[in-house]
């Protein structure tokens, strides 16, 4: 009885995940932007223009990238959001496997819901889930291409 309490008492910390190290998020976990290699992109390359202003993008590697890379190229009347973002209700929806990504940062191409395409200008913490579809790859001056109004965004294969 004196080993068995002893090896339950041994293999206890293991069973509850002690020397794990909690701190650090895996991709399952929702926090997406944890992510520090490409290895989940796609390799397509986007090119989204906003007025005289041209940014690369790179689609993430899931079904709702995918059916989004279908529509493309695709010019949208983008219309203004909080002050952080750019949203258009696309004409159908994409497959969704939506989750929180806890902070949103400039240049993350997202989707709300099945149908809406959201391009974020900065960065900020959220509470509301979405759908990762790609993300701009250097988002420098993109708040002041899209400005405070609606904006016209041209998305196209590179």
């Amino acid at each position: 009885m004196k080993r068995a309490l002893a090896t339950l008492l041994f293999l206890l910390p293991i069973l509850m995940g002690a020397g794990c190290d909690q701190d650090t998020p895996s991709p399952s976990d929702g926090n997406r932007n944890m992510i520090t290699d490409n290895s989940e992109f796609m390799g397509d390359t986007l090119v989204i223009k906003i007025g005289s202003r041209e940014f690369t993008g790179t689609l993430l590697d899931n079904p709702a990238a995918t059916a989004f890379r279908a529509m493309l190229p695709l010019t949208m009347n983008m219309t203004e959001l909080n002050g952080n973002e750019k949203y258009f209700d696309l004409a159908s929806s994409l497959p969704t496997n939506a989750s929180n990504p806890g902070q949103i940062n400039a240049g993350d191409l997202l989707l709300y819901g099945s149908k809406t395409l959201v391009l974020f200008y900065e960065a900020f913490s959220t509470s509301y889930s979405y759908t990762r579809l790609g993300k701009i790859n250097d988002p420098t001056g993109l708040a002041q291409a899209v400005g405070s109004g609606n904006a016209v965004v041209t998305i196209q294969l590179k």
